[in-house]
Formats: structure tokens, C-alpha cells, sequence
């Protein structure tokens, strides 16, 4: 081996390895299925039916951003803010604190600015049937925050009436998100029994597809998730269990739930 060719690889050696930065979900057990956390700046589908646990899911990806000093923004489509918060305290995640430390917000695109919760608030979607004017407010809570996780529940609220838009609208969300550094969870919203994603074609554009179900076996309904996709990372393709306990969700990496003839089984991976 020539010195030339000693030196190159010396040199390789010397340089560090590029790896890709991992963000910590929060979620005890999800970042061993994703190998590490959600790539940074990615933007995640979290699909699937009523009860499966996505509003929880999502807040407790914000809260746990918030003890590691990350600001965060929830953009409500289908709940009121004063119920959000209520609902977070219920699981010990007190935000308040946050909020007024200019470290977290809610951009609040359900009351239309009506009542008097709404005068108070400084982000506030008039109408969310102008998506580009829902952008820009979504847009100043990033950039005022400078928020590194944000969470839109529900993003199917956007394209509701209009399903063929659901793929454009998640990339106008995508180019704005991941351009100002965020990582960032799409709640998307499926009927039950429905194996889709929430919207023709919105699987294409999002960096990363997690699914939350909710199936019977033997009688008992019990929760599972699925990593569908996610850049950046290799991911687990197994179903794995989750229960969503007193301090929210716990995703258990060696329980799967196994399609056995016509059911599912629950068995270890």
C-alpha cells in the first residue's frame, strides 16, 4: 500500500462519523422500535382511528420536549385550548409554566376567535379554510418560540371537505416545518375498520408514518402501533403493544400483537 493510500484512509478514520440526530420521543419504549428517536426535522403521519390515543401521543412528544428545554407548539383543529390543557394536567403535564415562560403555545384554530378565551390568546386561526393564512399564523408561533417539536391535531381537519388537496396540503406543512428546523407529528384522523392513512396520497409526503390501532383479541381491545415508514432510520415492522397508563403512553418493544388466520394473537417479538 502506497503512503498516499495509508494517509487517505488514516484521514477517513480521523473524520467523524456523519450520523443522522436523533430527537427523543418521550414515549418509553418507541425510540428502541425507531432505532434511536425520529430523525431530526422529519415530519410524522401519526394515523389511526378514535381512541387509539393520538391527542395523548402528541402531547406527551410537546411535554417531554419541554423538561429538555425544546419549545414547542400544538395547533388545535378539534378541540378547545382550555380543554387541552386540562386534559395534559390530567397526565402531570403541566404546561402552564411553559406557556408563560414564552416556551411553549397553543395556535388555536377551533374557536374561530370567538369567546373570551380567544381574546386572550395571541395565535388565533380565523378560518382554517384559508390553509395558506393558517400557515402563516403557524408560521410566527414557530419562528416568535422558535419552537423545535410542534404538533397539528388534526391535520385531516384541513382537507376535510376537500380530500383531493390532502397530499398538497401536507407538503405546504412539510416545506414550512422542516424548513424552520422543527420535528414535527401530523395527527391524521381514519374511521374505524379503515387501513389507510387519513387522505389520497399524504403517505408520500410525510417523512414518517406511525399507525395507532385498536383491535379485539380474545374479547379484550387492545392498543398497538406500527412504524409504517421513517426516514432516516431503520424501524422495527412488527405491531407493537401499547397501554396508555396514568402518565401516558407506554409502548412495550418485545409485546406484538401477530395476525394469526382471522384475528390478531398478542405474543412476545
Amino acid at each position: 500500500m502506497s503512503e498516499e493510500e495509508v494517509g487517505f484512509k488514516e484521514e477517513a478514520a480521523a473524520r467523524p462519523e456523519r450520523r443522522t440526530r436523533r430527537v427523543e420521543s418521550g414515549i418509553p419504549g418507541l425510540d428502541e422500535i425507531l432505532h434511536g428517536g425520529i430523525p431530526a426535522r422529519n415530519v410524522v403521519l401519526l394515523s389511526g382511528g378514535p381512541g387509539t390515543g393520538k391527542s395523548i401521543f402528541g402531547q406527551q412528544f410537546l411535554y417531554y420536549g419541554l423538561t429538555k428545554g425544546e419549545p414547542g407548539v400544538l395547533v388545535a383543529l378539534e378541540e378547545h385550548p382550555a380543554q387541552i390543557i386540562a386534559n395534559m394536567m390530567n397526565f402531570g403535564w403541566d404546561v402552564r409554566k411553559y406557556e408563560s415562560e414564552g416556551l411553549f403555545a397553543i395556535v388555536d384554530a377551533f374557536t374561530g376567535g370567538i369567546g373570551e378565551y380567544a381574546k386572550r390568546e395571541k395565535y388565533v386561526v380565523k378560518t382554517v379554510d384559508d390553509v395558506p393564512s393558517f400557515i402563516d399564523v403557524v408560521r410566527e408561533a414557530i419562528r416568535d418560540l422558535k419552537a423545535q417539536r410542534v404538533v397539528i391535531d388534526s391535520v385531516t381537519t384541513l382537507y376535510l371537505t376537500k380530500p383531493a388537496v390532502a397530499r398538497s396540503v401536507v407538503m405546504m406543512l412539510k416545506r414550512v416545518l422542516s424548513g424552520l428546523g422543527c420535528t414535527s407529528i401530523l395527527v391524521s384522523q381514519v374511521s374505524v375498520g379503515e387501513r389507510g392513512f387519513g387522505g389520497p396520497g399524504v403517505e408520500h409526503a410525510a417523512d414518517g408514518i406511525i399507525r395507532l390501532d385498536l383491535d379485539e383479541v380474545e374479547g379484550e381491545l387492545k392498543r398497538s402501533l406500527i412504524v409504517w415508514k421513517m426516514r432516516g432510520t431503520s424501524h422495527s415492522m412488527r405491531r407493537h403493544v401499547f397501554e396508555i397508563t396514568d402518565k401516558g403512553i407506554i409502548v412495550y418493544p418485545h409485546k406484538v400483537l401477530k395476525w394469526r388466520g382471522r384475528a390478531y394473537e398478542e405474543g412476545e417479538a
